[in-house]
């Protein structure tokens, strides 16, 4: 008895992993409700050129990842997109890039935090990127153009998991 409640919580979990992703969804064909449906109410939704609308599935703090389901003036999927990549990031350019850029680039951070003395907003997004984790910060200041771009190393998970002793 104990093993088939073991087996029916294995099946529970895979299939909401299985959702994680948008997977199942077929670009072209799936509707925005069934995206919805799948994927939960998106954390955020922005309008993109040509009529497209983006709606945001951020997997942080734990999963580093930020989808981006983008959908069609037709309300069809066009596809779903991981955009916490460094191909994704690399297009932010401190002293060019606005807030706007940064949101439909790589969607909503994890955090926000506030910096008055300095006069900085400082957006931060886990990054998965092994063999350790690291950390994007996004630093803002008052007319919403990005100042600064920088990544840190997770020190949690490299002391307690990368460098354990024999």
């Amino acid at each position: 008895m104990c093993s088939k409640a073991l087996l029916i919580l294995f099946a529970a979990v895979a299939a909401g992993c299985a959702s994680y992703s948008g997977h199942g969804l077929v670009p072209g064909q799936s509707s925005a409700q069934e995206v919805i449906g799948v994927m939960g109410r998106p954390a955020l939704e922005r309008a993109a050129p040509g009529g497209e609308r983006v709606l945001w599935y951020p997997r942080l703090p734990f999963g580093r990842e930020s989808y981006a389901a983008r959908i069609d003036a037709q309300g069809k999927l066009v596809a779903i997109e991981q955009r916490l990549a460094p191909e994704v990031i690399a297009w932010l350019r401190p002293g060019q890039s606005t807030a706007e850029e940064v949101l439909d680039l790589i969607g909503p951070p994890f955090e926000v935090y506030q910096y008055p003395r300095m006069q900085r907003e400082v957006w931060e997004y886990q990054l998965r990127t092994p063999p350790a984790n690291r950390t994007l910060y996004v630093q803002l200041s008052p007319d919403r153009v990005v100042r600064e771009i920088y990544q840190l190393e997770d020190a949690l998970f490299r002391d307690h998991f990368m460098f354990m002793p024999p």
